[in-house]
């Protein structure tokens, strides 16, 4: 798994090269990728999302392809975008519980105790700590994990996240009483991308082609 560090990067850019590292991968002109990145404020729609959930008409509003609802991007929040080829038994669920796997270990190193949570995403308790919605293209991942970090969780008051009231949202920074060194969270990532990649069971089909953030 090659991991890149892209640094705080608009939300079109990216998504734009999300696509095009689909393709690359898909004719295996290059590895499993993992983007790490953070984007300025931004609210996304997944496919079940809807305009209203929108609350603050001034951030910019992006309808993407992952599953699931609306959520909140921005500064502080680490995103990573996994562009990992699958094999053509697609069991994207394994991929996806891997994915909250790494996340709940990387944010072990720092003494929060999480887990998972009455919907998809990395929970402590009944506060939100990260979400996840994965779009997947001819067994090809992308989308990704959003951790909230040191995020403002103020801008989760802006949107109804997974259709839900932004205050059930929390960060490493709020659970620990501090701000959290994000360069440190990235290497605990980074040091887990290996195992993104689930194996999978011989006999394990799963058409699904998103799962909800």
């Amino acid at each position: 798994m090659q991991v890149e560090d892209l640094g705080l990067r608009d939300y079109q850019e990216v998504w734009d090269l999300q696509h095009h590292l689909v393709e690359a991968r898909l004719a295996d002109r290059i590895p499993d990728k993992l983007l790490l990145l953070e984007h300025p404020h931004v609210i996304t729609l997944g496919r079940r999302g809807k305009r209203e959930d929108v609350l603050d008409p001034s951030l910019p509003v992006f309808e993407v392809e992952r599953g699931g609802e609306a959520t909140y991007h921005g500064p502080g929040q680490l995103v990573g975008y996994p562009i990992v080829k699958l094999g053509e038994k697609l069991e994207i669920k394994r991929f996806v519980a891997r994915m909250c796997e790494t996340l709940v270990e990387a944010v072990g190193e720092f003494g929060i105790t999480a887990g998972p949570g009455p919907h998809t995403g990395v929970w402590v308790g009944n506060r939100k700590l990260a979400s996840i919605g994965v779009a997947v293209n001819r067994n090809v991942t992308y989308h990704g994990f959003a951790l909230n970090v040191n995020t403002d969780l103020s801008y989760f008051l802006k949107c109804r996240p997974c259709g839900s009231g932004g205050e059930m949202m929390t960060s490493m920074a709020k659970e620990l009483g501090a701000p959290v060194d994000m360069d440190g969270v990235k290497a605990a990532v980074r040091d887990r991308a290996v195992t993104l990649r689930p194996a999978v069971a011989p006999a394990a089909v799963d058409s699904l082609r998103e799962f909800p953030r």
